[in-house]
């Protein structure tokens, strides 16, 4: 059985992508610098990649069900809100002259590293001794 989930996670994350991406090509480009956009852009890729992860790992779950595709399934969800999340957060505060939250930035390399963490964690899922032959 699929993991649902996880598809629901990739979906909704890939609608708030292009919903996201259309925002920094139309509404957000005049009000951004050339490194805002370009940093807003990498969210956004980063983004649609790991929903494309979230429907790896919610297919894979049939033929390999473990545990360890929930976790990757998890740590995609966590690292797209922190990596991307994070990424619009500060290019928001930037674009506003907001002061405070200097700290935000180094939850950006924390969420690659939960991107990783998945990639991982779908590798051991698919070669579980729990994965169905």
């Amino acid at each position: 059985m699929t993991y649902k989930p996880a598809l629901t996670a990739a979906f909704l994350f890939a609608m708030i992508g292009v919903i996201t991406g259309a925002m920094g090509a139309h509404a957000l480009r005049p009000h951004l610098t050339d490194d805002l956009l370009a940093s807003y852009e990498t969210a956004v890729k980063y983004q649609f990649y790991h929903s494309f992860a979230l429907a790896i790992a919610g297919m894979l779950h049939q033929a390999f069900p473990s545990a360890w595709i929930r976790r990757a399934t998890w740590a995609f969800v966590i690292g797209i809100l922190l990596f991307s999340g994070s990424i619009y957060l500060l290019i928001y505060l930037k674009a506003t002259a907001s002061v405070g939250l200097g700290g935000l930035g180094i939850l950006t390399p924390i969420g690659g590293l939960f991107f990783i963490a998945g990639w991982l964690f779908l590798l051991l899922g698919i070669r579980s001794k729990q994965a169905a032959s």
